[in-house]
């Protein structure tokens, strides 16, 4: 046992050591965007608001409001996570504690 571990210990140090292949290449640039392709869309406006002592941080995608983060005095932070298009909110405390229950709009009237 004591040698099926030592083997796996000392074989990452044998294949960082090794020489690179000689028939290497350099990768081409990459295409220029499509026209009308904007990139700042994909990025998420942040309004951060004061309200009492907290401090609320606004997350809106395409003008809607998906996430709060809330900052609290004693600095602590929590966040609110939309739940449904409805406007439900869920508090999320840290990575791993929301179960995230599958939610289809199959009709809208």
């Amino acid at each position: 046992m004591k040698r099926l571990f030592f083997i796996l210990l000392l074989t990452p140090l044998f294949t960082l050591a090794a020489p690179p292949p000689p028939n290497l290449e350099e990768l081409p640039e990459p295409p220029p965007a499509p026209a009308g392709y904007d990139e700042s869309v994909d990025a998420p406006e942040i309004t951060i608001i004061k309200k009492g002592e907290d401090t609320v941080e606004e997350y809106r995608m395409g003008g809607e409001l998906y996430m709060q983060k809330v900052t609290p005095p004693h600095g602590v932070p929590y966040y609110l996570v939309k739940e449904s298009v409805d406007g439900g909110w869920a508090k999320m405390d840290g990575p791993g504690d929301r179960i995230a229950v599958p939610q289809w709009v199959i009709f809208r009237f």
